[in-house]
């Protein structure tokens, strides 16, 4: 497959050797001042990047840019038609607006908080624990995550997706809050907390606290190899999945629809 990369980044460079390791032919490598990128546009410009995107050939796009400029990316990517993966995040209150151009043009995508399979296997276990945790009121449950100090987001927005699985499980919380609190949590407040330090690669952890003990369930990943591959194994399940009418244009994917 000729892939486009949209963001060439530590990330983009790490998705340019998986790519290639799975025998797929990277076209074009857009960025925004990457200088090694084969092209350089202006910041903001996401009509720049579809022109670079389209006179490539490419027959699919990774977009792994920046919370600021994916929003304008997606909006000048979509009406191309090409399959597109997603995994910048930090734009999640504005799905609604990618979902309706998808519509609207027939394009597709799809998009992750995290790529990696045991990120996608702890998604499904803390959804199952928050609801066996739920019928024991004495249980409390937060989440916490930890990266590296270059992230530009905070929450991840991995920790983002453990809390909204968490609250699917356990139906006493309600509402979700990542700020620092300044009184005292309600019962149906979710804290959701981070810290930005060093080289994480990436640790999330949800807590589920009594007054006799306390269980932990903990992701940690190693490096970011796994996230670089796992978007790669997307776009060839996203574009296998549209041919074969398993998936259908003008919608926004989630890795539970290819996996």
């Amino acid at each position: 497959m000729k892939i486009a990369l949209v963001g060439y980044g530590k990330m983009g460079h790490m998705i340019e050797a998986a790519a290639k390791a799975a025998d797929h032919e990277v076209v074009a490598t857009v960025d925004v001042a990457a200088k090694d990128a084969s092209a350089i546009v202006p910041v903001g410009d996401g009509n720049a990047v579809a022109e670079a995107v389209k006179k490539s050939g490419a027959e699919g796009v990774i977009e792994f840019s920046h919370p600021s400029a994916v929003l304008g990316n997606l909006n000048a990517l979509v009406p191309l038609g090409l399959p597109i993966v997603v995994g910048t995040t930090g734009w999640a209150k504005s799905e609604g607006e990618i979902e309706a151009l998808l519509e609207k043009t027939n394009g597709v995508a799809m998009r992750s908080s995290n790529f990696s399979i045991g990120v996608n296997m702890f998604y499904k276990i803390v959804e199952e624990a928050a609801k066996i945790m739920s019928e024991y009121s004495e249980y409390d449950v937060a989440v916490w995550e930890t990266h590296h100090n270059q992230k530009a987001d905070s929450p991840s927005g991995t920790a983002l997706e453990v809390a909204r699985r968490v609250m699917l499980g356990n139906k006493t919380k309600t509402e979700m809050v990542i700020d620092a609190f300044h009184e005292r949590p309600k019962a149906n407040e979710l804290h959701v907390s981070s810290t930005r330090v060093g080289f994480v690669p990436g640790t999330h952890k949800v807590f589920f606290d009594s007054p006799a003990d306390t269980i932990e369930l903990t992701h940690t990943a190693r490096s970011r190899e796994g996230f670089a591959r796992g978007s790669v194994v997307a776009l060839e399940k996203l574009c296998a999945k549209v041919s074969s009418g398993e998936l259908s244009r003008g919608k926004l994917y989630g890795m539970e629809d290819l996996f």
